[in-house]
């Protein structure tokens, strides 16, 4: 387990789900948020977030120990005194994350790393100007982190190797599995792959090729079923004969002529957004999203607890 003092600045629902990650890794964490309502809803939510992975047998020690790490603190510099690492989960504009770090660059002590969870924004434009802009970065999770352990780690052009070591180390100390990115890009790794996905999602449904659910099952109950095991490129190395290479020179010219037969590009507005609204919205109300988004969560605890044994289970 990871030892370190953890700040999360922001106690919404990433915020949240952010400092149950570092707790239950072994970090001691403080959770500050500038609404007062907010910060005082956290410490429920945050205890069902733990009491969930204890019944899942996801926890290495009573749910008790894990709450015992993480307090909250209504005070800024107070909640970022002596920490190691600030973790901002704050709303995704640009001038609140700008105005947020000038404070904690202000306030933080001089060698803990400043990060935040930004989803698009990019390090440098979060960072351009400070004093300290070589301890920033921004730390992307998909959400929930405490479920899903990949983390993309996002250099602005200036941020210190050292910051960035020292931020991947904590990520691997509490379970994540750090993407330490060479430079940033806009929308990061994992987004840019995610869109390339929907907008091929899109596109056939817009062309009429699938339903929205059929898309869902190729991936839910097709792709998935690989990418929860291995990855993309592990996947091609393992399905030919001769590895990856032998993948390429087989099959190499089915995906190079995958644009001439593409279908055409659909918006993500008007008519197809209204048919694959319609569909979702008939499996699922609006009124039940949070009760899917539990039943989601669940499932997620699941997988990770079958990963987390068959990971025990492969380094014996």
């Amino acid at each position: 387990m990871a030892q370190g003092r953890i700040t999360i600045v922001g106690a919404g629902l990433i915020g949240r789900a952010w400092a149950v990650a570092f707790a239950r890794g072994g970090c001691d964490v403080t959770v500050w948020d500038g609404v007062p309502e907010v910060l005082a809803r956290f410490g429920g939510l945050g205890e069902e977030m733990v009491r969930g992975l204890e019944e899942a047998g996801l926890l290495e020690e009573p749910a008790a120990a894990v709450l015992a790490r993480i307090t909250t603190e209504p005070d800024l510099e107070t909640a970022i005194a002596g920490c190691d690492m600030v973790q901002e989960s704050l709303p995704e504009e640009l001038a609140i994350k700008r105005e947020i770090f000038a404070r904690l660059d202000a306030l933080a002590p001089a060698d803990a790393v400043l990060s935040s969870s930004s989803s698009a924004l990019l390090p440098s434009a979060i960072s351009d100007g400070l004093e300290g802009r070589a301890r920033c970065m921004v730390c992307h999770p998909l959400n929930p982190p405490y479920l899903i352990p990949a983390i993309e780690i996002v250099p602005a052009p200036w941020t210190a190797p050292e910051a960035l070591a020292k931020a991947e180390a904590l990520m691997r100390g509490i379970g994540q599995a750090p993407i330490v990115m060479g430079k940033e890009i806009d929308a990061f790794v994992m987004n840019r792959l995610q869109g390339a996905l929907l907008k091929e999602a899109f596109d056939l449904v817009g062309g009429g090729y699938a339903t929205p659910e059929e898309i869902d099952i190729s991936i839910r109950d097709g792709l998935a079923m690989r990418w929860a095991v291995v990855g993309p490129f592990e996947t091609i190395d393992l399905n030919a004969p001769g590895g990856v290479r032998d993948y390429v020179e087989r099959y190499a010219g089915i995906y190079e002529a995958l644009p001439e037969s593409a279908p055409p590009a659909a918006s993500w507005r008007g008519e197809v957004l209204d048919r694959i609204e319609a569909e979702r919205r008939a499996a699922l109300p609006l009124e039940d999203i949070p009760a899917r988004q539990h039943w989601r969560d669940r499932g997620l605890m699941e997988l990770a607890a079958l990963r987390h044994a068959r990971n025990r289970e492969n380094s014996k």
